[in-house]
This record gives C-alpha cells, structure tokens and sequence, in this order.
C-alpha cells in the first residue's frame, strides 16, 4: 500500500487499539509522533499561478506536429521541453527558447494568482513555516510574479539554476540554505514529472495539486513517482499539513 493511501486511511478511518478491545481486555494506544515540516517548496506555473500557457500548443511549436506525438506516446506522464531540445545545435536550440520564451511572455501578460494561494501562504507564515519556489520559468517571470501579487518566497529558483526540475538539485539546495533535512520538506507542484519527481528524489514529502483529476487517467499509473498526497485546491493544503504534521516551529 502506497503512503500515500495508507496516510489517507489512517485519517479518514482513526481507530485506536481499544476500539477494537473486548470489555474485559486491557487495551494499548499506540501512537506514531507526527513528522516535523519545517518549509514548504512551490512550484509556479500552475501552482501559485492559474495555468495560462498552453504547453501543448508551445511543445508542437517547438518541435513539430510528428515529433511531438512521438514523444507524447513515449512519454506518457509529459513532455520535458527543456530536455528534449538541450541536445539540439546551437542555432535550433536558439530558435526553440525564443518559441519557448514567447509563449512564457505571453503568460505572463495574463499572471494570476492561484485561488487559495494567499491565505495558504498566510497560514504557514503564522507558523514559521519557510516558504521557497522552485519554477522552470525564466527569473525575469519570478521577479515579476514577486513583485505583482506581493508575496515572497526565498529562495526562489528559476530556470538559470542548474540543473533544474525535476533533478532534485534545486530542492536540496534550498534545504540546504535552510539547513533542514529534505524530510522536513514538502514539495507542491502540479506536475507528476518535475515536481513530485524533484521531491521524491531529495528525500522530501511531496503534494499534487490536480484541479481538474487529469492524473487519476489510467495512463498515468506506470510513472515512476507518486505522490505522498494530492489535493484539488491549496484551499486544502493546510488542513493537511494540520492533520499530518508537527507544525511546531
């Protein structure tokens, strides 16, 4: 049984040992400390943000209508753009992040923030609980995502920062700066292949915000990593961490 199943059991159905004891049996409650979350680490696109850029429409762009379907097929939890063309010579290579980078300045003229996101944020900062973002987006999107919705989130890492999600570099990173243990950490994101991969590969606990139950499709049972728990709101964030976790400071 998957942690995540076996946590979620547990919560939706508590029983203790003497629930279960006969009237004349001495019964024992066992109970597991909860484990200590000390930060909490975001994706961007998606996550803190509505999703406005069309991924589809930018991968056929970038690599072509027959291309992109061969590695759609061979690819089945998602297309990582960024690997596929970082093998490319200079020149198409060149092309592809100007495709790449139009498509994000076209998001970025539509950026808004995420239903649930400010008083998420709110909670945890009441807590103590560090906030840091990591994003395949370009700097220049995270400066103006801190800058327009008010919010702050250090470190905050980009797409500059090598190497990038889902590599659990970026994650390790920012536990190191924190000096925290990965397992002190969750990772939030709305994608299985960069976000909870990233999360699962350091050590971290990590959370799937699927809005629309796109990743309950049979197509996504074979991936590699899945996450601890998964949420259709950050409205339901917090209460999660609440149930699951020490929030003590």
């Amino acid at each position: 049984m998957s942690l995540f199943i076996s946590r979620a059991l547990f919560f939706l159905h508590p029983r203790s040992f003497s629930s279960m004891a006969t009237p004349t049996s001495v019964s024992i409650t066992s109970v597991t400390p909860k484990p200590r979350l000390r930060g909490v680490v975001f994706d961007m696109d998606g996550t803190l943000t509505v999703p406005v850029i069309d991924f589809q429409a930018m991968y056929k762009a970038v690599l072509g209508e027959e291309e992109y379907l061969a590695v759609r097929s061979r690819s089945p939890s998602g297309i990582d753009i960024l690997h596929q063309i970082e093998n490319w010579s200079p020149e198409k290579q060149q092309k592809a992040y100007e495709t790449i980078a139009d498509f994000e300045r076209q998001g970025l003229d539509r950026l808004q923030i995420m239903p649930g996101a400010l008083e998420l944020c709110g909670s945890l900062n009441s807590r103590n609980i560090r906030r840091g973002l990591i994003t395949r987006n370009v700097k220049s999107a995270v400066d103006l995502f801190h800058l327009r919705f008010g919010m702050t989130f250090s470190p905050a890492l980009s797409r500059e920062f090598r190497p990038y999600k889902p590599d659990p570099a970026p994650l390790l990173h920012i536990c190191t700066t924190w000096e925290v243990q990965p397992n002190e950490v969750m990772m939030i994101g709305d994608s299985l292949k960069d976000d909870v991969a990233c999360g699962k590969r350091a050590g971290a606990f990590t959370c799937l915000l699927d809005e629309t139950g796109r990743y309950d499709s049979p197509e996504y049972a074979p991936v590699e990593f899945k996450p601890d728990y998964k949420v259709s709101s950050l409205a339901e964030v917090y209460s999660l961490l609440e149930a699951n976790f020490d929030l003590a400071p």
